[in-house]
């Protein structure tokens, strides 16, 4: 292990570093920087808030995957990250590694004093521990032949004296690599219609099958239930009792849930029975276990219900108030279940009238956040972050919905008052309150640098940061943001973000560059965006009003009015636009370009052009694009045989003819999400056509293109982006010049 020096002075993002970086010309942002600006993730916080556990990546990292092994239960997708343990009152950090590593299921023990977790090496998981008093790392050797799962989570016992994780029987491993190659080499491959599964959920379904254990802090195993798919463990709060959730696929379905068995196990350690506390069925089980592991809630049609270990039946807590909402909203009152409070006395839930808190035992429920339809879609959004030891206030995170107004605050049960601690333009996430109340962890940015971690007291005072990951930055000119507001076709109010070109001059104007996909309202720092700054051009992030059965027109009522916004503004040239997007958001771009031609360059990466043949061109994933279309993201909400001209009308090959934009288009050969070979048709018909096309396929790559290929292929990625719209912005120009010259 090696030891980083303490920060001895809060960092102030957004200000120059020193005097001397001061007077040097901030640099461009390069594809090298994207690839090494590193960031974080709070992966656990010591109950008493001393000690935070965080893993450090950069996008570096996370290449070189090998994306044709997806749908391979015995392939784990690597991911190097430094690991380290921050002391959260005084900023020193401990590396726990000298070299970046892969960990997971990483989880402070109940007394704080160690950490636990699992490190992959080469194909194999092992249990480590990090003892703070000590500060030495040892790896626990498990006593069993059987190998830690790769889809283990990682519990301590209550008395900290030891873990429930997950094991593979053996030769599990040759049975999924067999059934992987199988698919994927044959030497023939049979597909029958009539087998309960499509071959690929029965090959991904081998990697939920484990074994539940109980591991000693010596390496003893005990094994507690015979192989399957097991999960949502609750230990009684002295441990001595387990609960499981068992979940067994039975078919493949695409829609409804009856394709999966449910049930609820509970385990007395002691003498090694078993109970079936829900029977097996097709009903979910959705069990939000007290505090002390004896009692479950959930939500179920409305009502919410709570269920005591020794009780045959659940209690109904709201049946008695089911009446309407209000005088003039004569809807029946619907509960959702949102947590237990620190005691198990109480539930937190939600309705159309607002917060309550209802007595786990009478029922008696008691509203103490109103929220009517108005505030529900004007005032801020509000995430619960944790509940004060006491349970008398509650931690929010909050954010405006007009305005860049971000922050904590602090919600008194008793009194209803709802106190501001903090809120201003900072981009905050990851707000973490240790479960004694003393420390509060998150991460901050002032929305275009990137995110540094930092801890204060419950109160946000004299709060500190922890870390300084790129300081390096100070020397990089990074672009500014905004938030834009605008009206879309149909008078919708929207909001987009536009990101500054780095050498900005108020009174000129510069080109745009449009990245597409839904929504857009936070900012944060954006590689991609810094990128398309660098060049002196505009990066706008416009969001659109999705409509299920008409996906299509949204992006043209929502985008161009956007952009509209922006030249009426006189920031933009109208004549040097281009547009791009990634996945959902390339298949946007194909779409938008064959209704208009305003653009002078557009891309689209990953993205489907052709609905119908994307319902089984992507076969890993099984039934997910027939889910997507039918209900879900691509939203034509129904299936092809009941609508098939709306399948028609959202398939970009078939208006080719209509477009007249230059178009790049970017694959990954290993893409197992969108394959090269539906962008493939775009190509030809585009060529066929006589039309300005290229198409490019990173045949080490996966969904992304290049973004998700090797370190070379991310330069070519952005090269090939970035001279794209060079090239044509300036033909536009050109043109323009030729045809005013012509006049």
């Amino acid at each position: 292990m090696s030891r980083c020096r303490t920060l001895s002075v809060a960092l102030a993002l957004g200000l120059a570093s020193g005097s001397a970086a001061a007077a040097q010309q901030p640099r461009a942002f390069t594809a090298d920087d994207a690839l090494a600006v590193q960031t974080l993730s709070v992966d656990d916080l010591s109950p008493d808030g001393r000690w935070a556990a965080i893993t450090i990546r950069t996008h570096r990292d996370r290449l070189d995957v090998d994306h044709f092994r997806f749908g391979d239960p015995t392939y784990v997708t690597p991911s190097l990250e430094r690991f380290e343990v921050i002391d959260t009152r005084t900023g020193e950090a401990t590396a726990l590694f000298d070299d970046r590593v892969q960990v997971d299921a990483v989880s402070f023990s109940p007394d704080g004093s160690r950490l636990a977790w699992f490190r992959t090496v080469g194909e194999r998981r092992v249990l480590e521990v990090w003892d703070s008093g000590s500060g030495a790392v040892n790896e626990v050797a498990l006593d069993t032949p059987l190998e830690i799962a790769s889809t283990s989570g990682l519990g301590w016992r209550p008395d900290g004296e030891g873990w429930l994780l997950q094991l593979r029987e053996e030769g599990w491993a040759d049975e999924a690599r067999a059934a992987f190659a199988e698919m994927t080499e044959g030497p023939i491959v049979v597909h029958d219609g009539s087998e309960p599964f499509l071959d690929w959920d029965r090959v991904r379904n081998l990697g939920d099958l484990a074994v539940p254990a109980l591991v000693g802090v010596d390496g003893s195993v005990r094994t507690l239930l015979p192989e399957g798919g097991w999960g949502g463990f609750t230990f009684t709060a002295d441990g001595g009792a387990l609960t499981a959730v068992g979940e067994k696929p039975l078919k493949t379905v695409y829609e409804g849930s009856d394709g999966t068995e449910w049930r609820l196990l509970h385990l007395d350690l002691a003498s090694g029975d078993t109970t079936q506390l829900v029977e097996p069925s097709t009903d979910r089980v959705r069990a939000d276990f007290s505090p002390d592991g004896t009692r479950w809630a959930w939500a179920d049609d409305g009502d919410l219900f709570v269920r005591a270990l020794g009780d045959d039946e659940p209690v109904n807590l709201t049946e008695g108030d089911r009446g309407p909402v209000s005088a003039s909203d004569t809807t029946a009152v619907r509960y959702s279940l949102m947590r237990w409070s620190p005691d198990g006395e109480r539930l937190l839930a939600s309705s159309q009238r607002g917060w309550h808190l209802v007595d786990a035992e009478s029922g008696a429920a008691r509203l103490v956040l109103p929220m009517d339809d108005e505030a529900r879609e004007e005032g801020p959004r509000m995430n619960v972050v944790g509940w004060d030891p006491e349970g008398d206030r509650l931690a929010i995170a909050t954010s405006a919905r007009d305005r860049w107004a971000r922050g904590l605050a602090w919600l008194d049960l008793a009194s209803g008052a709802l106190q501001s601690v903090r809120s201003d333009a900072n981009l905050y996430s990851s707000w973490t309150l240790s479960d004694d109340g003393s420390t509060l962890v998150y991460r901050m940015s002032d929305g275009d640098r990137p995110d540094e971690l930092w801890a204060a007291d419950s109160g946000l005072t004299a709060p500190r940061a922890l870390t300084d990951l790129n300081p390096w930055i100070d020397e990089v000119a990074l672009t500014r943001s905004e938030l834009v507001e605008y009206l879309d076709v149909d008078g919708e109010r929207q909001y987009g973000i536009l990101y500054y070109p780095v050498d900005y001059v108020e009174g000129q104007r510069y080109p745009l560059v449009a990245e597409v996909y839904e929504e857009f309202f936070d900012n944060g720092f954006n590689h991609r965006m810094n990128l398309v700054a660098s060049q002196g051009w505009f990066g706008f992030r416009p969001s659109v009003d999705l409509e299920e059965g008409f996906p299509g027109e949204a992006w043209m009522k929502g985008v161009t009015t956007g952009i509209n916004t922006l030249i009426d503004r006189g920031l933009v040239d109208g004549r040097r636009l281009g547009i791009h997007g990634t996945s959902y958001g390339g298949y946007a771009v194909n779409l938008i370009v064959t209704q208009t031609d305003r653009f002078a360059a557009a891309i689209n990466i990953s993205g489907k052009v052709n609905i119908i043949s994307f319902l089984g061109d992507s076969e890993k994933i099984t039934t997910r694009n027939y889910r997507a279309a039918e209900s879900g993201q691509d939203r034509i909400g129904a299936t092809l045989w009941e609508q098939p001209q709306k399948y028609l009308a959202h398939t970009a090959v078939l208006a080719a003819d209509r477009i007249d934009t230059p178009l790049l288009l970017l694959t990954g050969e290993g893409d197992w999400n969108v394959p090269a070979t539906n962008q493939r048709e775009m190509y030809y018909a585009l060529r066929r056509l006589g039309k300005d096309v290229v198409w490019v396929n990173y045949m080490r790559a996966g969904h992304g293109a290049g973004r998700a290929g090797t370190e070379e292929d991310f330069h070519d990625h952005w090269s090939r982006i970035l001279d794209w719209y060079r090239t044509h912005f300036d033909e536009a120009i050109a043109d323009d010049d030729a045809v005013v010259s012509n006049e």
